[in-house]
C-alpha cells in the first residue's frame, strides 16, 4: 500500500487497529483464564466486551469510507500477545504471576493507546467528524482499561507480590 496521502494513512492506521483488536479478541480470554486474582480476572473480561465494540466501531468507520479493513496483520500486536502468552506459561507465584499479566496487558493497552490517537488526529484533519469522535470514544476507553489495570496493580497484586519474595 502506498502512502501518498494523509486519507492513505488514516486507512492503513485503520487497518492495523482494526486486526490489532481482532487478535486481543482472541487472546484476551487465555489472559482472564491465566489470572489469579478475581479483580484482575474481571477487568480482562470487562474490557473483551469492549474490544468487541471496538471492533464493530471501526468496522463502521471502513463501511461509511467505503474501504476495506483486509490485508494488515498487525505485526506489533502479535508481539505483545505472544509475550504474553510466554508470561502465562511461566510457572511462579500467582502474584506475581498476575503482576506480569498487567505488564503484559499495559503494554497492549498503551500500542492501542498510541495507534489510536494517531488514528483520531488524522479522522480530525480529514475533516471526519464522526470518525474522529468514534475514535476518541475507543481511545478513552483504552486509557480508562490502563488506568484501571494500575489501580489493581497499586491496590493489591504488586503488594502481593512483594509479600510472596518474604
Amino acid at each position: 500500500m502506498k502512502l501518498e496521502s494523509l486519507n492513505d494513512l488514516f486507512i492503513k492506521e485503520l487497518k492495523d487497529l482494526y486486526s490489532a483488536e481482532n487478535q486481543l479478541v482472541k487472546a484476551l480470554p487465555k489472559m482472564a483464564k491465566a489470572a489469579a486474582s478475581d479483580e484482575l480476572r474481571t477487568a480482562i473480561e470487562e474490557h473483551l466486551e469492549q474490544t468487541k465494540e471496538h471492533v464493530e466501531r471501526l468496522e463502521e468507520i471502513f463501511d461509511k469510507m467505503q474501504a476495506s479493513h483486509r490485508g494488515a496483520k498487525c505485526k506489533a500486536m502479535e508481539g505483545l500477545i505472544e509475550e504474553g502468552k510466554e508470561t502465562i506459561k511461566e510457572e511462579g507465584d500467582d502474584a506475581v504471576k498476575d503482576a506480569a499479566i498487567i505488564c503484559a496487558a499495559q503494554r497492549v493497552e498503551h500500542y492501542e493507546i498510541a495507534g489510536y490517537g494517531c488514528a483520531r488526529t488524522f479522522a480530525r484533519m480529514l475533516g471526519d467528524e464522526e470518525a474522529a469522535n468514534l475514535l476518541q470514544q475507543t481511545l478513552e476507553e483504552e486509557a480508562q482499561a490502563d488506568k484501571k489495570l494500575t489501580e489493581i496493580a497499586e491496590s493489591s497484586i504488586n503488594m502481593l507480590a512483594v509479600e510472596s519474595h518474604h
